[in-house]
């Protein structure tokens, strides 16, 4: 699933998606959701349980600035 795919599953969402590309400026281009949120917080949760990934972490709707995490 593309990142822009992605924005319109999961609108306003955090997401947990683990990446199999990215661009030149680490940006995600595919992966795989794996978790979901509306709230940061229970995203950052759910990412406790996850380890030896490649995992990024986007928020789909906009944002006074540009959040994400790669993991």
């Amino acid at each position: 699933m593309n990142l822009e795919q992605i924005q319109r599953s999961y609108p306003d969402q955090w997401v947990i998606i683990e990446f199999t590309e990215l661009d030149d400026e680490l940006k995600v281009v595919e992966g795989k959701v794996i978790a979901t949120a509306k709230d940061r917080l229970e995203i950052e949760k759910k990412l406790g349980g996850l380890r030896n990934k490649k995992l990024a972490v986007e928020y789909t709707g906009s944002l006074d600035t540009e959040e994400g995490y790669l993991l």
